[in-house]
């Protein structure tokens, strides 16, 4: 799967991909993608939580928009690239991979096609719309094989904040955990 020209993919990332990305890229650019938002709205059972004491992780929701990076990755890098986002975000098949159209932000306005994992909501690890206090219950128990739930939501927002882009939901937590 290329989304660029050449060979090329885009990935846009929005959560944990934008600080702990785990691949090469050519370029790395504030982007936005149109159709989907970010949500809290995934139990996680391996990387932030477990079946037993599940946490929450960031996924792409149906509707809205969502701020995020967009990373350019070369033709040669695609193929593992590719390998690695679908070992680590298909892990339990919450999310469904996709190409999407997203805009990039800085400098002149150029749209690309980009690989995005939206969530599953067919899915039983999707959430729905959680109350804040339930998605901080959550947080603080989930700790899993990518480490502790909070710092998830912690690192996340410190690097949305880095970005320029704000979510009052995952400030609110934050500023409890």
């Amino acid at each position: 799967m290329t989304s660029g020209k050449d060979g090329e993919l885009w990935v846009f990332g929005y959560g944990s991909l934008m600080w702990r990305t785990g691949f090469e890229y050519l370029e790395r650019r504030q982007a936005r993608l149109i159709g989907g938002h970010r949500a809290l709205c995934v139990y996680s059972h391996i990387h932030r939580g477990t079946p037993e004491r599940p946490g929450l992780v960031l996924g792409l929701d149906r509707g809205g928009s969502c701020r995020g990076v967009a990373f350019r990755v070369a033709e040669d890098k695609a193929s593992a690239t590719l390998a690695y986002l679908q070992e680590r975000e298909l892990v339990t098949k919450a999310y469904k991979e996709a190409v999407r159209p997203v805009d990039l932000l800085d400098g002149a306005t150029e749209r690309v096609q980009a690989l995005c994992f939206l969530v599953d909501r067919s899915h039983p690890q999707y959430t729905g719309a959680l109350s804040l206090e339930d998605q901080l219950r959550f947080v603080r128990q989930g700790h899993g094989r990518s480490g502790a739930n909070p710092e998830y939501v912690r690192e996340t927002v410190k690097h949305m904040h880095e970005l320029g882009i704000r979510d009052t939901a995952l400030e609110w937590l934050t500023e409890r955990l």
